[in-house]
């Protein structure tokens, strides 16, 4: 059984959906813990996901489908607060009569100094959930940066906010000798020495001279760190099969939000991310793309179903199960399969 030391995954990472009022101070509650990084979408327009953390602080907006630069905006998020955040009149995170999604993480506030590293970081972390926000200045060198979570990080998603540099994610599954951009629809590469060949530690990660990973000349780098916990998050993956009744994916949990991405190909190969709270039933099929503005969809091609112990692909899409292809994937938890308490989680 999958015993877990986390029983209720809501309290460290959770969806919520909401719609806008169009108005300063809108008060979004019921994250159940006040988060350290929120990424929002526009459901319903074509808009950039914003993503804003405690330790870059709060208005200051990075965009997961492009390659820009850190933004300060007044009318985004403005204050994180004891049970979810506080929204200023932007129509990106809070257009009048508009539905958004969130999802939302919890660290450890604005975060303190780490000095495990080559170079000193800031670092917020919540070693209980595996999840750690990393800010270092760049220098156009190899490095190590400190991370802060005394476990091995599986998933790291790096950003070079000074600079319009593309994303660059560091997956167990794909190895320290490759790397995948998260604004495109990219097959993991190996033509760029990112991580200098190197996986992470329990106290360290490995950044190249690459601009992307370690820009110099005062770049801003700014990382979300992700460790595998039993029974709550798992930074996996799968091949697929081709057909609708897909490859099952075991996680140990029920899963609350599953992120994934079909590496090896370009062709449609989106980071589709899927949750529980904008799809509560199965199948699930209301999806948005990381690396895509868009609309939420709800292509066949990218279904799957939630299980108390894992997903299942129920279409033999490319999006998610191609014949032969390796799908790489974050999941975090609704509930473990069985926590301490002996408790079961139920199907949906």
């Amino acid at each position: 059984m999958a015993y877990t030391t986390i029983n209720n995954g809501s309290l460290f990472m959770n969806p919520k959906i909401y719609t806008g009022n169009g108005s300063a101070g809108n008060s979004i509650t019921g994250v159940n813990f006040q988060p350290d990084f929120t990424w929002i979408k526009d459901r319903d327009n074509t808009r950039n996901h914003v993503l804003t953390d405690a330790v870059r602080g709060v208005t200051k907006n990075i965009f997961s489908n492009t390659d820009g630069t850190e933004s300060t905006d007044t009318s985004t998020l403005t204050a994180f607060n004891s049970d979810g955040f506080t929204l200023g009149n932007g129509t990106k995170v809070n257009g009048n009569s508009i539905n958004f999604a969130s999802w939302n993480w919890k660290a450890n506030g604005a975060g303190s100094s780490n000095t495990n590293g080559s170079i000193t970081s800031t670092v917020s972390v919540n070693t209980t959930s595996g999840f750690s926000i990393v800010k270092w200045s760049g220098t156009a060198a190899n490095a190590t940066i400190g991370h802060g979570l005394g476990s091995v990080p599986k998933m790291i998603i790096i950003k070079n906010i000074s600079d319009a540099y593309y994303w660059v994610v560091y997956h167990q599954a794909t190895g320290n000798t490759a790397y995948t951009r998260l604004n495109t629809t990219d097959a993991s590469s190996s033509s760029l020495n990112m991580f200098q060949n190197y996986t992470p530690t329990d106290n360290v990660f490995y950044v190249s001279s690459q601009g992307y990973v370690n820009g110099g000349g005062g770049n801003q780098m700014i990382a979300y760190c992700f460790a595998d916990v039993q029974g709550f998050s798992k930074m996996g993956s799968y091949v697929g099969n081709g057909s609708a009744d897909g490859t099952f994916v075991y996680t140990g949990f029920k899963p609350a939000f599953v992120m994934a991405k079909r590496s090896n190909s370009a062709s449609s190969a989106d980071w589709n991310i899927r949750d529980n709270k904008r799809s509560p039933i199965n199948v699930a099929s209301q999806v948005l793309q990381a690396n895509l503005s868009s609309v939420e969809g709800t292509a066949s091609g990218t279904l799957i179903d939630i299980y108390s112990n894992g997903f299942k692909p129920r279409s033999s899409g490319s999006g998610v199960n191609a014949g032969s292809s390796l799908y790489i994937y974050m999941a975090f938890a609704e509930a473990p399969l069985v926590g301490t308490n002996n408790v079961p989680a139920n199907a949906r």
